[in-house]
């Protein structure tokens, strides 16, 4: 399959020369050598020619929000609404709310502050490639939220602070999720220390760094967007 990974930001420098870039989180959480991958560099303006250049596409996460007045979120919700239908869609994170504005969801900046963290999710109804699982657990990192879904999907997982966090769309083959499976937690402690103090306090972050002495189910959803995949027609290549 070809796989076009929509990258929408980046990690802080230092971070990136130590633990790599979005793209390279995702074909690791997905393996490298399980897809044909097709890196686009849309905050920075580039976009696939056509949905139809890539099998599906996976948006990433950012540090902006999809209500920011930025001419290349413009640019990815018009992807977006243009490859409904044509080609398969993931959405993590920033992804996830871009996908639910796009196809006439909202998303605000939470009132309920920063969720960061090992957040787990309740699963409300069986998942392909998850078997019986009740919960899941990944790293959070996330301020907005998704407060209405879009027509024509369903909450598939969730929790009490993020009540639509997992999405399944059933007028297209899309699905989406606020948390980060491809954090290793390795990086996701990193992020908060890079973070303490700007964004959260010493109580919170120390909070959300003890939260990663606790397993966590990054490869169970990695399965999940595998499971996805393998459901969308190839075209080839």
């Amino acid at each position: 399959m070809k796989l076009g990974i929509l990258k929408t930001g980046a990690p802080p420098a230092p971070l990136e020369a130590q633990f790599g870039g979005y793209p390279d989180m995702f074909q690791r959480l997905l393996g490298e050598d399980a897809h044909d991958y097709a890196v686009f560099d849309v905050a920075a303006g580039q976009t696939p020619a056509s949905p139809e250049a890539c099998d599906a596409y996976l948006v990433t996460g950012s540090s902006a929000g999809v209500y920011d007045a930025e001419p290349w979120i413009g640019q990815l919700i018009g992807f977006l609404q243009a490859a409904k239908g044509r080609a398969g869609l993931v959405g993590v994170c920033f992804g996830h709310q871009a996908m639910a504005q796009a196809f006439g969801g909202q998303v605000i900046k939470s009132p309920k502050g920063w969720g960061v963290g090992l957040h787990a999710y309740e699963v409300l109804e069986p998942l392909p490639g998850l078997g019986d699982r009740k919960t899941l657990a990944a790293p959070a990192s996330h301020q907005d939220q998704v407060v209405t879904p879009p027509p024509g999907a369903r909450v598939v997982g969730a929790n009490d602070f993020t009540p639509f966090g997992m999405l399944a769309y059933d007028d297209q083959p899309a699905i989406s999720i606020q948390l980060h499976p491809e954090f290793d937690p390795a990086y996701a402690k990193a992020l908060i220390e890079a973070r303490r103090g700007s964004r959260y306090g010493d109580g919170q972050a120390d909070q959300a760094v003890a939260s990663y002495a606790a397993p966590d189910d990054r490869a169970a959803l990695g399965a999940w967007i595998a499971a996805f995949l393998a459901t969308l027609p190839h075209r080839g290549g």
